[in-house]
């Protein structure tokens, strides 16, 4: 697994890098310490996942976070951040990113968010949900037409509410009566119908179609 990390504070970048590079089945193949920096380097070395700081020079995360996502080389976006509530999180989110980490994230869980993104999962908990949903209520003018959703079986719309709560396909599973690899299939489906990159832009899409409110 190929990863890039961007961040302006070189103790951090650093401190994060030598985390990774010593764990097996990681390779850190750049750093940068700005977002124009860390596009050049996604395209230079097509990276599987990219940790990338919200607050950075010349180019910002969020950006960044967009021209990556943007560019086809399919890297995967994790956002790092200083607080859990940091007003550019719903951006980057919005920019493409497949979640966030905390800046003092354990060895363990940086390791672990590392993995679990570049499979395709998301980092965003129940907690994050609710305040995007927050966050999206206040900014929606009117709902976003979202394309595809007409589409969506019953199921696939029950699977589909249980994604923008932040449920795993285990958790969607058991609160269901139905097998992972059936939630699986059903959130490959949703994705294919409307558009949808990942488990966080359905998140996003949810609230801001008004398909799920925050009640």
């Amino acid at each position: 697994m190929r990863v890039v990390l961007a961040d302006d504070q070189p103790v951090i970048l650093h401190g994060l890098a030598a985390i990774l590079a010593a764990t097996p089945g990681i390779e850190v193949v750049g750093t940068a310490a700005d977002g124009a920096e860390l596009v050049r380097l996604v395209e230079r070395m097509s990276p599987d996942v990219a940790l990338v700081d919200v607050r950075m020079p010349r180019v910002d995360g969020i950006e960044a976070t967009r021209r990556v996502t943007a560019s086809g080389a399919g890297t995967r976006v994790v956002i790092l951040t200083t607080f859990d509530l940091d007003e550019y999180v719903y951006d980057a989110l919005r920019a493409g990113a497949s979640g966030f980490l905390l800046k003092d994230v354990t060895a363990e869980r940086l390791v672990e968010a590392v993995r679990l993104v570049a499979e395709g999962s998301m980092l965003l908990g129940p907690g994050v949900t609710r305040r995007l949903v927050k966050d999206v209520a206040a900014r929606r003018a009117a709902p976003r037409v979202v394309p595809g959703l007409d589409e969506l079986t019953p199921r696939e719309r029950e699977v589909f509410a249980a994604v923008a709560r932040g449920l795993s396909n285990a958790e969607i599973a058991a609160e269901q009566w139905v097998s992972e690899p059936t939630v699986k299939s059903h959130v490959s489906e949703i994705l294919r119908k409307t558009g949808c990159r990942d488990r966080v832009q359905l998140v996003v899409a949810a609230y801001e179609s008004g398909t799920v409110t925050s009640g």
